[in-house]
């Protein structure tokens, strides 16, 4: 077999169900396989998996063992010659698994691939390649603050749409050759979530080998789907990063001092911030497609203005806050991929039908939850 898809999943349902549709159509003529490792979701993901997608292979971990062990046990059972780890709440295109399966056996050294990642707007999302970070380039993260003198936390150097080595590569999608991800025991289980991406990127480093960011493919990272971005997400992600430290570099009393601090200084600052994002009050949707049945039906379920459109340009969309809908029905998702990227505005949200369902989703920020609308 050539290639295993591992997906952990935590109560996203909706977004499991979208990221596996186009998982699907990535994999036609593929040799492969789809693990999902479910870490005791108690919404309906085991029963849509069970109805929708029988021939996924699914573990049921009884409590939520974290990110990094559910990784593993996926590999564990994996047969293909090389893995892809994905998160659920990610939309791939058709061809970006033969593209990745082209260059890894080109790229010298080839250690972790990971392609350009956008959120549910259309932008880049930086960490989609970074440096080694050091405590200075965290702390400065930490506080939101840039130092000239500090080497970036992100591989600034890089352009986004192009290849190139860098240090470490992002979790939400890491395409690795399986006895490579072996050699160095996969994900530290130390790691329950966060900075678990930094340390493996880091060992396949430490053995010779390169990870390459692959600018030239692209693929939807919602993000916020399985945390929140608020207080607790800080000390964990941070806490993770002296773990990081302490593994892997000398760190002084000192430091782990300050480190400490700042985390909880920056932390109680979260805990009183308001991380219910304000809704953008949309003056026009526009629904892309050619169902007029799916029209009505969604023009009901919203009360408000919608047109159905074909196509849309970038220069017809005006200072009006618009909201785009995709039909994946018309329109696939490399195209939806490539439109979002396109039409990216501070005033333009995006929504995706997928094939054949009834219910449009979709994120705002990178830091909160997303939306799921039913029709």
């Amino acid at each position: 077999m050539k290639l295993s898809i591992i997906i952990v999943s935590y109560n996203v349902r909706y977004f499991l169900e979208q990221c596996l549709l186009s998982v699907y159509e990535a994999i036609e003529s593929i040799d492969s396989e789809i693990i999902v490792v479910d870490n005791c979701s108690h919404d309906d993901s085991l029963h849509m998996l069970q109805n929708q997608f029988p021939k996924v292979t699914v573990i049921k971990n009884k409590i939520n063992v974290g990110f990094a062990k559910a990784n593993n046990q996926g590999v564990s059972i994996a047969r293909g010659e090389y893995v892809c780890l994905l998160n659920p709440d990610t939309v791939i295109g058709a061809n970006i698994f033969k593209d990745l399966l082209g260059k890894i056996v080109k790229l010298p050294h080839a250690g972790l691939l990971g392609p350009r990642l956008i959120n549910g707007r259309g932008d880049f999302l930086h960490e989609s390649k970074r440096n080694i970070p050091s405590p200075l380039s965290s702390l400065t993260r930490l506080f939101g603050i840039r130092v000239e003198q500090i080497k970036s936390y992100y591989a600034d150097h890089i352009s986004g749409k192009a290849i190139g080595d860098v240090d470490v590569l992002v979790g939400a999608f890491l395409f690795v050759k399986k006895e490579i991800y072996k050699l160095v025991e996969g994900f530290d289980e130390d790691y329950f979530m966060y900075a678990e991406d930094i340390d493996l990127s880091y060992k396949i480093k430490k053995k010779g080998l390169q990870n390459y960011y692959i600018g030239n493919v692209c693929a939807i990272h919602y993000k916020g789907e399985s945390t929140d971005r608020n207080a607790t997400y800080v000390r964990r992600f941070y806490t993770a990063m002296r773990l990081f430290y302490k593994k892997h570099f000398k760190s002084t009393r000192f430091l782990d001092f300050l480190i400490s601090i700042a985390i909880h200084i920056v932390s109680r600052i979260q805990s009183f911030k308001n991380f219910e994002k304000e809704k953008r009050k949309i003056t026009l949707y526009c629904l892309l497609s050619n169902d007029n049945d799916l029209y009505d039906l969604i023009k009901k379920t919203l009360g408000r203005n919608l047109e159905l459109r074909s196509s849309i340009a970038k220069e017809d969309l005006g200072d009006q806050n618009i909201e785009i809908i995709f039909d994946n029905s018309f329109i696939s998702f490399d195209e939806i991929i490539n439109q979002m990227q396109k039409l990216r505005k501070r005033n333009v949200t995006f929504r995706i039908r997928p094939k054949n369902r009834n219910y449009i989703i979709g994120s705002d920020f990178s830091d909160g939850k997303g939306e799921v609308l039913s029709f």
